[in-house]
């Protein structure tokens, strides 16, 4: 479980960044290079370098070097549990909201206010 809970923070706590997501959006597409990744954003290697450290470090990212060159894939699966745990949540709210909803119907003061 502590396990479970370390990575959920290093997966929510890569997918903070915007650059980040968008490199995990360009990565979606396909494996790439370092250089193909830090094309279309304006800050230096070093800092694209540095927040692939952050997304391999949560296991969204696998890199693989090849000669010089250092080719990058996406990982999903950290993704898929996180959505899981975040739609154990989702449930628990509708839940919560749907049962309010039955509540405020039942209420007399809820008649009154539908008839005027």
């Amino acid at each position: 479980m502590v396990t479970n809970m370390l990575q959920l923070d290093l997966t929510f706590a890569a997918l903070a960044d915007s650059t980040r997501r968008a490199i995990l959006a360009r990565l979606a597409d396909g494996d790439a290079t370092v250089g193909q990744i830090a094309e279309p954003f304006n800050i230096s290697r070093p800092a694209v370098s540095k927040h692939l450290r952050v997304l391999e470090r949560a296991g969204l990212v696998r890199t693989t070097r090849d000669g010089r060159l250092s080719r990058c894939g996406l990982d999903a699966a950290p993704m898929r549990d996180a959505a899981e745990w975040v739609e154990k949540y989702r449930v628990f709210w509708e839940n919560q909201l749907d049962a309010l909803t039955r509540y405020l119907e039942t209420e007399p003061h809820a008649k009154e206010n539908k008839d005027s």
